[in-house]
């Protein structure tokens, strides 16, 4: 699958790029920049990790800054905690996110906590990159959407990109900021998405999304890999006369609250999609703040397009999987109320 992103909406660009090789490059560049940058996790150093993202990053920096640890969820998160406290800026890579879990505690209790905890005397800067979500046929073990677990604790910043750009963008910003990140990497477009971006130096803000599509019937609020089902929904429900507004939020902690008002003020309609279970999802919380704070603008019900509750699957990731037929369906269904 290649997906082929619209021309003329980034600036001036100088080469064309994969998402892991924007990632790669963005480690790189901010690794010259920044000597207090460490990568460490499972295999980021000769091997260049599971999708060769951190490739060849070991030549050029050496040992000591791009470390192969064991395999401890763990002692990695635990370690780069420590290093961070002590003024280093470790980016830690979990090689799929569904492995985090012995290490959730270093995460919830200590990286999370530590500025709050000490008084503002200490922060912990570390990026947690993973890759994140399902489409590659990796059954449960590889294919999980938790960001909405991260979101319910409070102290990191949770970014989500979708294209080379972004990423980019995105990953500046959480390497120059002293507070932790946790950086998902939709796993499906990795290799499938390819675009133009610029040598700059620029960065993306948090809590600030990007419309990707104006409309004016039915706002759908989206991130990650599940931007690409939206616009192909958006384009073709274009030809039958609906008009789409997509909304990527690039980060889901904290999301942009102005835009996702301003959209629905204007379309009174809502959908919104992700690839994790619905329940307790980040589409259920979007969802609640339009009911809190923009239900006098809404002219039909909030339809959430998310994956099942139910462990995700192998053999039936395609029916799993929100594709642009059940996003479609969702919006006509919100079209008919009057």
């Amino acid at each position: 699958m290649v997906i082929k992103l619209e021309e003329g909406a980034r600036p001036t660009s100088k080469k064309a790029v994969q998402l892991r090789q924007a990632i790669r490059d963005t480690l790189a560049e901010e690794m010259r920049r920044d000597d207090r940058i460490i990568i460490l996790g499972e295999d980021v150093g000769r091997r260049g990790g599971v999708f060769l993202v951190t490739e060849g990053l070991i030549d050029e920096f050496g040992e000591e800054r791009v470390i192969d640890t064991p395999l401890s969820e763990s002692g990695i998160l635990g370690a780069a905690f420590g290093m961070a406290i002590y003024g280093l800026k470790p980016v830690a890579e979990i090689q799929f996110i569904d492995f985090i879990w012995p290490g959730f505690d270093q995460v919830i209790s200590e990286i999370s906590k530590i500025r709050y905890r000490s008084g503002g005397q200490f922060s912990a800067p570390v990026v947690i990159r993973s890759p994140y979500g399902g489409g590659i046929g990796g059954g449960h073990y590889h294919s999980q959407s938790p960001e909405a677990i991260f979101a319910h604790m409070s102290g990191v910043f949770i970014a989500i990109p979708s294209t080379p750009y972004n990423a980019k963008g995105l990953l500046r910003t959480a390497l120059r900021g002293e507070d932790p990140v946790i950086f998902l990497e939709p796993k499906k477009i990795y290799m499938a998405v390819k675009e133009e971006v610029p040598d700059e130096d620029y960065t993306i803000p948090f809590g600030k999304a990007r419309i990707v599509k104006e409309g004016k019937d039915v706002t759908v609020i989206t991130y990650g890999y599940m931007v690409y089902p939206s616009k192909e929904a958006a384009d073709e429900l274009e030809k039958e006369g609906i008009s789409v507004e997509v909304i990527d939020l690039q980060t889901v902690l904290p999301f942009d609250r102005e835009a996702i008002l301003n959209s629905v003020a204007k379309t009174g309609r809502l959908v919104v999609v992700n690839e994790s279970p619905k329940i307790a999802s980040m589409a259920s919380e979007i969802s609640a703040f339009i009911a809190e704070k923009a239900i006098e603008y809404l002219l039909a019900p909030i339809i959430r397009v998310t994956g099942y509750d139910t462990p995700y699957p192998f053999a039936q990731q395609m029916y799993y999987h929100p594709d642009a037929f059940r996003i479609k369906r969702a919006i006509k269904k919100v079209m008919e109320w009057d």
